[in-house]
């Protein structure tokens, strides 16, 4: 006779935990909200193309404390000289925060397709999704037509030489496609898209996620963010950062004097977005550029995903043609209701008063139960997680996820099938990571872990299990060996 049957543990789904949701605090803002007339008026007609004004304006402000580094003790100054020789932080040229480099949007996945829709060509546009990718995005760039392919994260967030090699091939594959017919190469290159005043069309667009990134949690170092843009300036390419983690991070040790252990003790970013450091670069752009990155955020990971609403900041000119986004133009202000509610959360503090005091200390609780589980179960199984997540970049880490690999040979979709099939354990296996239709990067032995979603204890006892499983596979035990992972499990996946 068998026992109970197994509750069933979840370290795929990459959502905020029920109990982490800010729920009183939206109430009391759309309360707020809705009972001002001078509110709740333009919150319920169509908006203005770039979003709701007071909102852009408290977000400038917002991020302008979170990204502008003042403190000379701090680990890595935003602006130094080093790197930025002309640098001021993400303010405009008056000094203060500019709104007028922001739109607001739907949230990033929204953004994303708005993104690809003013300003990629399919015909002309390359995309290169740095991997293992946050694969859901692939679908937003086939629904764009573009053609998509994967370079590694490397051992700094990027692999640059590789980056660098496939754009220089691209280039000369197309001059070579057409050199026969045209005179100039710019010129030759066929495109669907009649030319618009608000747009530009780029050549390659570049799609990371540079800070605790999803699936891997690594964080791109500030010499390849700086390189980045050099290769994006000179290829005419967009980098779409994925800027939706950066508020979530915390201390992994006291080792570094210039960090409390208190989660809300890191009150500013350790690194310049990609966005900031293409605004301080020299040649500094100037009013009448596009700009070659744009920062991709969302509140789906501090305020809820069902809010539906973010931000994209870039220049002037930029954020002015993503604002004429044909849906937009037509419907008005993406999210323009929430986003009167989300403006209250910025003004009156509540939100970072629950990133600080709910959502950076309880990640940092559940981050390292999972990371003593993985040393505890794993680690002795020949399961490795990279050095930069146990003690976190600079001693800092964040976001939802641990990245490990399995021992060499050793098949992560036949592990997750197997979890699932013998343990209710719901695992995601490197292969979804990687990115469609490019064999050229491959992660057959990576699984990924989530910590947001389950309960603490569930989350130790999800590692428990899996070493279980990892442990039978290796002394051969237990089922057939073919067991893959549940295609139906994806259809919850962030």
């Amino acid at each position: 006779m068998g026992g109970a049957p197994k509750k069933q543990i979840n370290l795929l789904r990459g959502w905020p935990n029920p109990a982490l949701l800010p729920t009183t605090q939206i109430k009391l803002a759309a309360d707020a909200a809705l009972s001002d007339s001078s509110v709740s008026t333009p919150g319920l007609l169509y908006g203005p193309d770039p979003g709701y004004q007071p909102l852009r304006q408290s977000l400038a402000g917002w991020l302008d404390g979170f990204y502008r580094h003042t403190d000379p003790t701090y680990t890595t100054p935003l602006s130094s000289p080093q790197y930025f020789p002309n640098g001021n932080g993400n303010r405009g040229e008056s000094g203060r925060p500019d709104a007028e480099r922001i739109c607001i949007t739907g949230g990033a996945s929204q953004n994303l397709a708005c993104l690809l829709q003013v300003f990629t060509d399919p015909l002309y546009t390359k995309v290169w999704m740095v991997a293992p990718c946050y694969f859901l995005a692939c679908r937003i760039f086939d629904d764009a037509g573009l053609r998509v392919s994967a370079v590694g994260e490397g051992s700094e967030g990027v692999d640059l030489v590789a980056l660098e090699k496939g754009l220089k091939e691209s280039e000369s594959n197309a001059f070579e496609e057409t050199k026969s017919t045209s005179n100039g190469f710019q010129a030759s290159i066929e495109k669907l898209k009649q030319p618009k005043p608000w747009s530009k069309i780029y050549r390659h667009i570049i799609y990371c996620v540079p800070t605790f990134s999803n699936p891997s949690g690594k964080t791109m170092t500030l010499s390849h963010r700086v390189s980045l843009v050099k290769l994006a300036r000179k290829y005419n390419a967009l980098i779409i950062a994925d800027d939706v983690y950066d508020f979530l991070q915390w201390p992994t040790s006291s080792s570094s004097p210039t960090l409390s252990t208190s989660p809300s003790s890191l009150r500013r970013a350790l690194l310049p977005r990609l966005v900031d450091i293409d605004r301080m670069l020299d040649p500094i752009p100037n009013s009448e550029s596009f700009g070659n990155a744009v920062s991709n955020g969302s509140f789906s990971k501090i305020a809820g995903p069902g809010v539906r609403t973010g931000w994209a900041e870039a220049t002037r000119k930029f954020t002015y043609g993503l604002s004429q986004c044909g849906s937009s133009r037509s419907g008005g202000a993406p999210s323009q209701m929430t986003a009167t509610i989300v403006n209250e959360l910025l003004v009156s503090s509540a939100l970072q008063t629950h990133i600080d005091t709910v959502l950076k200390p309880a990640y940092q609780k559940r981050f390292t139960l999972m990371i003593e589980a993985i040393k505890r179960e794993l680690v002795p199984l020949g399961v490795s997680v990279a050095e930069d997540t146990v003690n976190g970049k600079d001693g800092v880490f964040g976001g939802y996820f641990i990245w490990i690999e399995l021992p060499k040979g050793m098949d992560a979709e036949v592990v997750a099938g197997r979890a699932k099939e013998e343990e209710e354990l719901i695992l995601a296996p490197g292969k979804i990571f990687e990115v469609q239709g490019d064999e050229r990067v491959k992660f057959p032995n990576g699984l990924r872990l989530c910590f947001s979603w389950e309960e603490e204890q569930d989350l130790v006892d999800g590692v428990r299990r899996l070493g279980r499983v990892v442990k039978e596979l290796m002394e051969g035990k237990g089922g057939t060996g073919e067991a893959k992972v549940d295609k139906q499990d994806l259809g919850e996946f962030q």
